[in-house]
């Protein structure tokens, strides 16, 4: 497997498999960032959770762009499916004492576009064959034609 081209690369295709492996390897990550954080004070924890949660937020917007990459998709869906849900969450907490129905407006909008990308991203596969982004990952390396054997 090709841990510099999912985690490194914004460019390319991962296959769904790849794309689950890696939201794995950050949760984990994160399990041994919030382990560690818990044992140490509170500032080494806030340190340690900045510079990894920053490598993690941006290996992972690679990740998520080469995934719609398979899906034969532009990487500027990764701004609809990360960054629009964060930022109407923000603005619905923000003006919650406002107005309750344009913050729960905001909260289901928020809701609906993480259903979306999490089947678009995790569930539906990638486009069969080569696309704009490149060679389809799932396809074999080397086609050989079938051999008949005549008895």
């Amino acid at each position: 497997m090709d841990f510099v081209n999912i985690f490194i690369a914004f460019t390319g295709r991962i296959n769904r498999a790849k794309f689950w492996i890696a939201v794995f390897i950050y949760a984990a990550i994160l399990a041994i960032v919030a382990a560690i954080a818990f044992l140490g004070t509170w500032t080494t924890a806030l340190g340690l959770y900045c510079v990894v949660g920053l490598l993690l937020a941006i290996s992972s917007i690679g990740a998520t762009i080469k995934r719609l990459h398979d899906r034969n998709k532009s990487g500027r869906y990764v701004v609809l499916f990360w960054f629009a849900p964060l930022v109407m969450l923000f603005i619905g907490f923000q003006i919650s004492a406002l107005s309750d129905f344009v913050a729960t407006a905001l909260w289901l909008t928020a809701i609906v576009i993480g259903i979306w990308s999490f089947v678009e991203l995790g569930c539906l596969r990638g486009t069969i064959g080569n696309n704009q982004y490149g060679a389809d990952p799932l396809a074999p390396d080397v086609l050989t034609p079938p051999v008949r054997t005549h008895a």
